[in-house]
């Protein structure tokens, strides 16, 4: 009689994917209301800031987060990740300048910069390499029904009851993915584990990046320049469209259901076609996607479509950039691989946030001029992919 396989999606995946929704509901249902907010502080002109100073903690804290990963856990660096995100919402009403703000911003980056690389790391230790584009995948709806469902119900909480509100209701969210993550078991082999000392904070250069993942690394930060663009204007153009109030958030909401249905219903594909196919698709779409946003003038059905296959395209993409990066990971340095991944997704949407506030200067005319240089990086990224990449061979491990 043949012993029974394996199961390849155990408790602790699911509990980790509710994790997740939790945590990226959590910050994501600020975003639509926090444009408003820092302009009532007198500081219009700094809206590009709100994401790029979050992206930015959160980009030089991933060397950091992918070493303690492989030295000290998976789970200690996601409970790090939750407790920032958890400690910065309860602090959001107290704020009352300009400075305050951003410096908040500053901190809360780095939940992001430590939750999702333990996240990573943690779901690649117990797939087998097979099923890790359709796991990835699987990971990737967890956290897109957050990233949807957030910006979704944020502007109704404010609306029906206060600001304040909505920012406790943020924090409360990550404390439920930090009581989630505290029934998990740490994934991360018994001879690699050390206890946290604070020597374990000191890099080398050779720790900060992992030189056999550079090559997704750059493909993430081309096609998510894209989205710190989108993060920083949609709110303004959904406004200049005339979508209300309690709308604000539709984008998001079309744009994350369509990366959620392509992740059911193609998560696996890059296992079965491979990476580079897969990639060279969804990036053909996000062009396509972006080039229509710079059509949208006075069409919010337009600018709805645009969301709908800009989020097609993204669904496609991002669990196969992940899948391609454990691929070539070693697992004893497999936190620093995903880590340098998310280096570069925080490099992609902090330059796109901030060039977006740029160029944007709260002047509706130069949207198409945000989404067009969008579209030129998401370009770029399909010529290397066709022509450029030089990928070292795949760790099965």
């Amino acid at each position: 009689m043949q012993p029974t396989p394996p199961k390849v999606y155990t408790a602790g995946f699911w509990l980790m994917c509710l994790s997740s929704f939790l945590f990226f509901m959590s910050f994501n249902m600020l975003l639509p209301e926090l444009p408003a907010f820092l302009t009532r502080l007198g500081g219009a002109e700094y809206k590009g800031f709100i994401i790029a100073l979050f992206t930015l903690t959160a980009g030089l804290s991933r060397p950091f987060s992918g070493k303690l990963a492989d030295t000290v856990g998976r789970i200690p660096v996601m409970v790090f990740g939750s407790l920032v995100c958890f400690v910065c919402g309860f602090f959001y009403p107290w704020v009352s300048t300009v400075v305050g703000f951003l410096g908040l911003r500053l901190l809360h980056g780095f939940s992001t910069g430590f939750k999702p690389t333990g996240t990573a790391a943690f779901i690649a230790d117990i797939i087998p390499y097979e099923r890790r584009g359709e796991a990835m995948g699987l990971l990737g709806v967890a956290g897109s029904l957050g990233m949807a469902a957030g910006p979704a119900l944020g502007p109704y909480i404010t609306a029906a009851t206060s600001l304040n509100t909505l920012f406790y209701a943020s924090s409360g969210l990550a404390l439920l993915s930090l009581a989630v993550q505290g029934t998990m078991t740490e994934t991360l082999p018994h001879e690699q584990r050390q206890r946290f000392s604070w020597s374990l904070l000191r890099l080398e250069w050779n720790e900060v990046l992992e030189p056999r993942v550079l090559s997704p690394a750059l493909v993430t930060m081309l096609c998510l320049f894209p989205f710190g663009a989108i993060l920083t204007v949609v709110p303004d153009q959904s406004e200049a469209l005339g979508l209300d109030a309690a709308h604000k958030g539709l984008f998001y909401t079309c744009y994350t259901l369509a990366s959620l249905l392509v992740r059911l219903v193609a998560g696996r594909a890059s296992d079965k076609y491979g990476r580079l196919p897969v990639l060279r698709l969804s990036t053909t779409m996000m062009v396509v996607a972006l080039g229509l946003l710079t059509l949208v003038e006075h069409s919010v059905p337009l600018f709805l479509g645009a969301a709908l296959l800009f989020g097609l395209a993204t669904g496609l993409n991002s669990p196969t950039l992940y899948a391609w990066t454990v691929d070539l990971s070693h697992p004893a340095r497999r936190g620093r691989a995903v880590a340098t991944m998310y280096i570069a997704l925080e490099a992609g949407i902090g330059l796109g946030a901030l060039l977006a506030g740029w160029i944007f200067a709260n002047q509706t005319s130069h949207l198409p001029y945000v989404h067009a240089l969008s579209a030129a990086c998401t370009l770029a990224a399909l010529v290397y992919l066709l022509w450029g990449v030089k990928k070292p061979q795949p760790v099965t491990a």
